[in-house]
């Protein structure tokens, strides 16, 4: 009998197909994201469980007393209780590189966007506000070129962006990460700093790291108030990495200039979040690795994932062994 998989979210056919010449699969077809309650109640005879999220827990596995691999469609797993899988004997799996690039591109996209105004400016010509001048002053935006760049944690999506910033646009490139990389430091020209020298020296602080009890509210009120007042922050990591008052507060004391977000502490964001006023800042419905090339190739990387452990091989991607 082949051991049985259950997804819970749409996949593509190629994907489906490869899955089900392995696993037999069961698959929630609902519109909106599948219930808790009902979650659990498919659980008790799975082996492998394919998703987008939702919490890894005791209360879960207690519910699958079979299950074997859980493969989250994403680089990150905080959605998973480590601790709980382990003791369950649950190996869990992500689905790494195939997105480094798209979410490199969107960084950037988040840093021209700012530092150029481009939402801004775009709805003042759409709304007829674009008015005849012999000073255009007051479109004024910052140049992303030449300058520095911060990027905290030098993971292989921080090596994409340091690419993009040294050889694209002639950046300076810092970095703090737990480890040097002297790969990227010869490569790049990348500079190993501690935090405190990176937030002050940069005029782009792009946040990377995953959430861990060790990162989150790794930058807050003191991370702030070392930055350069002309700074831009820019996180594409997870929004619980970053005090999101704090950001507020030193955007409305204008301790620094703007932000591109792509997370946040709250998702969706909630309407009446200061943020969503502020002119300085771009925000976006966590897009990272939204294009329709990468998500197929992260439905395919997880869909290996959970085949390669169910047969016996061994996963891939693990975060939990």
């Amino acid at each position: 009998m082949k051991p049985k998989v259950y997804v819970t979210m749409p996949i593509p056919e190629d994907v489906r197909h490869y899955m089900t010449e392995h696993c037999e699969i069961r698959q929630w077809t609902g519109e909106k994201p599948i219930p808790r309650e009902t979650l659990l109640q498919e659980l008790n005879d799975i082996e492998g469980l394919y998703t987008s999220g939702g919490s890894i827990d005791e209360e879960l596995l207690n519910h699958a007393p079979h299950l074997k691999v859980v493969s989250n469609v994403s680089v990150g797993y905080n959605n998973f209780d480590v601790d709980a899988m382990k003791k369950h004997n649950v190996i869990g799996t992500n689905t790494p590189y195939v997105l480094d690039e798209t979410v490199a591109d969107l960084t950037f996209a988040l840093i021209l966007g700012t530092a150029r105004r481009i939402p801004e400016l775009d709805r003042l010509v759409k709304d007829g506000n674009w008015k005849p001048s012999k000073d255009d002053q007051e479109y004024f935006g910052i140049d992303v070129h030449s300058s520095t760049i911060g990027i905290i944690g030098m993971g292989r999506i921080g090596e994409a962006i340091a690419r993009r910033a040294k050889f694209g646009f002639n950046m300076d490139v810092l970095y703090y990460n737990r480890n040097r990389k002297p790969e990227a430091e010869e490569t790049f020209g990348a500079e190993y700093n501690d935090l405190e020298s990176l937030l002050k020296k940069s005029d782009y602080v792009v946040l990377l790291t995953p959430l861990t009890p060790e990162t989150h509210h790794l930058i807050g009120e003191k991370e702030f108030k070392l930055m350069k007042k002309s700074a831009f922050f820019i996180n594409v990591s997870r929004g619980q990495t970053v005090d999101e008052q704090a950001l507020i507060q030193a955007l409305q004391n204008k301790e620094i200039y703007g932000a591109g977000l792509d997370v946040f502490q709250k998702e969706p964001v909630e309407k009446d979040n200061p943020l969503l006023k502020m002119s300085n800042v771009v925000t976006v419905p966590h897009i990272g690795s939204a294009t329709a090339q990468t998500r197929e190739a992260m439905t395919m990387r997880a869909a290996e994932n959970v085949v390669a452990v169910l047969t016996g091989k061994g996963p891939i991607d693990p975060v939990t062994e």
